[in-house]
């Protein structure tokens, strides 16, 4: 017996029994603030779906949701409210994924593809096609998706020097993001007024006049890539510890985040497809997930439902509560993100990160 009432092998089996107990505590709270996360997505889609011109009960949304309801309701719901609310879901949640993936991968909380250019490639090449060429509809969907992928390859080739690390990322995707924007500025101002202005509301993000034949190409591209992510992120954990202790326990580093990124950036370009670039959902979502649930690792699905109550909401605001003029989503989305980036920047230089 050792002098502090146990043998070595009484306190080995005491502490792995107390890791084995924060990790069910852990998983518990997870899967307990995920269905709150769940909860108020649905709130949040029934409010959007009762709320307009016209009010339709909530006994009547749900109703007419499971095949009831008169043809007025059913008009109103079904055709007008529910595809630009699905759509705003998918799109929140695809930002918030991609978001959490790249900063936590990444380790870096600016890391995040609207602001390291990915958002910027995807939006330059929309605006391209669209001044360019006429491009409407699914063309211009995959010339943002294309974007997206090309910008972000840019990205990874310049700051590779035998590995990747976040801020040489961050801030090669930073100056991409910036030259992308200018080219955006110069094919805004040398186009046609009306062209210009159809661009320009495509890349204020946003949900207006959205239908079902946008929303079925985004729900098969997230049933696709939803479950690619979740099982690239299996690696994420060995991948934080960095390149050369990941190697250590046998992981393929380079295998690895070149998975992850490939299906950040997919869904980054898919998001950015169907609504626009709706500016800082990814890079708020990862920090609010995290801050509910601390120390689990990724929380990828409390992410992903964040950024779906995020575009849900703002939404809503910027229908409903800002007077008279409807806005698009991605103005209160700005007015979201852009204090916290500021924030983010401003602890950073004072705990002597800034640089």
């Amino acid at each position: 017996m050792s002098p502090d009432g146990g043998s070595p092998e009484d306190r080995l089996a005491g502490a792995v029994r107390e890791v084995a107990r924060v990790r069910r505590a852990g998983r518990a709270r997870s899967t307990a603030v995920s269905f709150a996360l769940l909860a108020a997505v649905l709130a949040a889609l029934c409010t959007t779906l009762a709320f307009g011109d016209l009010v339709v009960p909530a006994a009547d949304v749900v109703a007419t949701l499971f095949g009831g309801g008169d043809a007025g309701s059913r008009f109103v719901v079904l055709e007008l409210r529910l595809p630009r609310a699905l759509i705003g879901a998918f799109v929140g949640a695809a930002f918030g994924l991609s978001g959490i993936v790249f900063q936590t991968l990444l380790r870096n909380p600016l890391a995040s593809p609207d602001v390291i250019g990915i958002s910027s490639g995807a939006s330059a090449a929309a605006v391209l096609a669209s001044v360019a060429f006429g491009a409407g509809g699914y063309a211009l969907s995959a010339s943002a998706l294309l974007g997206a992928v090309l910008a972000a390859a840019a990205i990874y080739s310049l700051a590779w020097r035998g590995g990747v690390t976040g801020y040489r990322l961050v801030l090669i995707g930073i100056g991409i993001g910036a030259a992308l924007s200018s080219m955006i500025s110069h094919l805004m101002t040398s186009s046609d007024v009306a062209v210009a202005q159809d661009a320009l509301a495509w890349l204020t993000g946003s949900l207006n006049g959205r239908s079902w034949n946008q929303l079925w190409p985004l729900v098969g591209a997230m049933a696709v890539l939803v479950p690619l992510t979740f099982l690239a992120a299996r690696s994420l954990r060995t991948l934080q510890l960095g390149d050369e202790t990941a190697v250590g326990l046998g992981s393929r580093v380079e295998r690895g985040r070149l998975a992850l990124l490939a299906c950040a950036v997919t869904l980054t370009g898919v998001a950015t497809a169907a609504a626009g670039p709706v500016a800082f959902v990814a890079f708020v979502s990862a920090p609010i997930a995290r801050r509910l649930v601390p120390r689990q690792g990724a929380a990828l699905l409390p992410a992903a439902l964040t950024g779906s109550l995020i575009v849900l909401v703002a939404d809503f605001a910027a229908q409903h509560l800002l007077g008279a003029t409807q806005f698009p989503v991605g103005v209160v989305t700005s007015v979201i993100g852009a204090p916290y980036l500021l924030w983010l920047l401003a602890r950073a230089n004072r705990v002597g990160r800034g640089g």
